[in-house]
């Protein structure tokens, strides 16, 4: 409400006072009460470093207003005093995903044209009854003075003293949708088609309006400064009406990569390697992965060269390479980076390359859990303990239940960072791993032994039952959750491109062939006699313990958790889970080294009892 009110003294000011002299005496009076309330609230504020910085421009502020000063002095007081209130104390500055401007244009019939016209010019039904004029806001001296935040912050929370009312009960997108078209009435088509014309033929200004946020918090004044009058207005308008072009310019925010990586080299230069460090694992996680499901979906091949090579850059850090070493990969990694930029800034072929990322995400994903659970289940149909079932089923389910919760929190409440993501699958992938070597090694023991009917009718009751029961609902609930939530940050940031329905496609046909999958492997596994599917299982899941293994060591590489020490002898494939690093190589070794053993200790302890018994089992 206070930045509220910094914006309206800015955008109204002028009509209270011109050269001095007082114009509209009830309008300088609410200015200089709005005035006195800002140093009020800023004052009420939790206690905050800026705090008493912020108290003496709001004084500033009041002696200026009383002293009659002209509005251009006004308006940048109050619009500086506005932002760093908004630095010290954080309030969300932008839409989540582009505004349905179609959506916001019946909004606008239905709520506000009553008042303000269906042209946006404050000559609605209602207007002549109303006590305070609505806004006109085609008038182009205030229309230049109003951000999208600012129409936004008054559509939210009405404005006290006016018959202007909040409306809450609309979505946050819909509120967001009715501000741009609020401020598009300021503008002409003319305006729109060269404001077209100038971003997409200027790169440096497509850098600067970079996103949604600097969409929403940016006035025409402010635009117009950079560029003149004419072309400022021209470019707000065109993005005001197209925001979705913002979209495009997603692959600026690779400058953030750029950037640090820069700043890295140089952290090096002034020996503080330990900053150099932090900046590099930064401009990785905050600079790239936000931009990697909508790369990958793209060119699968160009994502995993940028990860190496950013592997690479830190490796040559922890390995105390100079700065000119690091400055040459530094610029290879430029390279890769343009690249990216130019897939992402393409526009053609869009549907198809969502659909195609929906369904190859979700099949990868999908995958690996399915091979676990539908291994569970045949092997628990084979033991005839079907009773048992129950806690598998409620493992998955349970973890596609915790992964819509995660998709609510990520969407809504909280930002998941790329570090929390990657320790996340991180230690949900070695934790699975260690589960199903046990499990794995178990499975092979029973098909080593050749008694597994004796097995099954004297301990399988017990073997089954209690913590055993509820540690196959654990492993069914980490093996799924861990791929719920890696698809649903990659559908996330797919959703943000658009394509809905190629979304929704891609989603819904990998749906179908996992469902095909799981059909196959349930039907198939019962005709197999239970030694050979303890066999075929076991190496499944010792396939799967070495594949999730690497999975997880190279997610905490990624995180900053663990070291890296490149092998460039070795080829990479995420499929597997290999990554050309020492230490994902190592864990790998280790877990296929456990596996042997575990499989070749079942063989003697088979060979031990002897051919007869384990004839006699068959």
């Amino acid at each position: 409400m206070t930045w509220q009110l910094l914006d309206y003294i800015g955008v109204d000011y002028p009509g209270a006072v011109e050269e001095g002299q007082v114009v509209d005496q009830m309008e300088y009076a609410e200015q200089q009460e709005f005035a006195q309330t800002v140093t009020a609230r800023i004052g009420a504020l939790p206690v905050h470093a800026a705090q008493s910085e912020l108290l003496a421009q709001a004084a500033r502020l009041q002696q200026v207003i009383d002293q009659k000063a002209d509005a251009a002095e006004v308006a940048g007081l109050a619009h500086g005093l506005a932002d760093k209130l908004l630095a010290a104390y954080p309030v969300p500055l932008a839409p989540k995903t582009v505004p349905d401007l179609v959506q916001g244009a019946r909004d606008y019939a239905q709520h506000c044209a009553a008042c303000h016209g269906a042209a946006g010019d404050g000559q609605g039904p209602l207007a002549a009854s109303l006590d305070i004029p609505p806004i006109d806001f085609t008038e182009t001296a205030r229309a230049r003075q109003r951000s999208v935040f600012a129409l936004y912050q008054v559509i939210t929370q009405g404005l006290d003293g006016t018959p202007m009312a909040g409306y809450p009960q609309l979505s946050d997108e819909q509120r967001w949708a009715l501000a741009l078209v609020s401020g598009g009435f300021a503008y002409t088509p003319e305006q729109v088609a060269e404001g077209q014309r100038r971003w997409q033929s200027d790169d440096q200004l497509r850098g600067q309006i970079a996103d949604l946020q600097a969409l929403a918090g940016l006035t025409p004044a402010a635009l117009q400064a950079q560029l003149g009058e004419a072309q400022g207005a021209a470019v707000m308008a065109f993005l005001r009406s197209h925001p979705q072009v913002l979209l495009q310019a997603r692959a600026n925010s690779l400058t953030v990569v750029r950037e640090r990586l820069a700043a890295s080299v140089e952290a090096v230069q002034a020996g503080d390697r330990k900053q150099a460090t932090t900046l590099a694992l930064s401009a990785y996680l905050d600079g790239f992965e936000p931009y990697e499901p909508a790369l990958r979906a793209r060119d699968a091949v160009l994502v995993a060269e940028i990860e190496a090579a950013m592997l690479h850059y830190r490796a040559a850090l922890q390995k105390n390479a100079d700065a000119e070493q690091l400055q040459k990969q530094r610029v290879a990694l430029d390279e890769l980076l343009g690249r990216a930029e130019a897939l992402l800034a393409d526009e053609g072929g869009d549907a198809v390359s969502v659909f195609i990322g929906a369904a190859t995400i979700l099949l990868r994903e999908g995958l690996e859990a399915l091979l676990i659970v539908i291994a569970m289940i045949a092997f628990l149909r084979k033991a005839e303990r079907t009773q048992v079932i129950g806690y598998v089923h409620g493992g998955w389910v349970s973890a596609l239940v915790a992964g819509f919760l995660t998709w609510v929190a990520a969407t809504w409440m909280i930002n998941i960072s790329g570090a929390s993501r990657e320790l996340m699958e991180g230690f949900g992938s070695l934790l699975a791993a260690v589960v199903l070597l046990s499990v794995g090694v178990w499975m092979h023991g029973k098909a080593q032994a050749g008694q597994w009917q004796r097995y099954i009718r004297e301990k399988m009751s017990k073997a089954l039952s209690g913590r055993s029961a509820w540690l196959l609902f654990g492993l069914a609930f980490i093996v799924v959750y861990r791929e719920v939530f890696e698809t649903i940050l990659f559908y996330a940031a797919l959703s943000a491109q658009g394509n809905q329905g190629a979304l929704l496609g891609g989603a819904l046909t990998a749906s179908v062939v996992l469902a095909v999958v799981a059909w196959l492997m349930l039907r198939y596994s019962r005709t197999l006699p239970i030694s050979e599917f303890f066999r075929y299982s076991a190496w499944l899941m010792a396939i799967l313990t070495v594949v999730l293994a690497g999975k997880g060591m190279a997610a905490l590489q990624e995180a900053g958790w663990v070291g890296v020490t490149p092998l460039a002898w070795m080829p990479r494939a995420d499929f597997f889970g290999v990554t050309p690093t020492l230490e994902t190589t190592a864990t790998q070794v280790l877990m296929a080294a456990l596996v042997i053993i575990g499989f070749v200790w079942n063989q003697r302890a088979a060979t031990r009892i002897g051919d007869g018994t384990g004839q006699s089992g068959r």
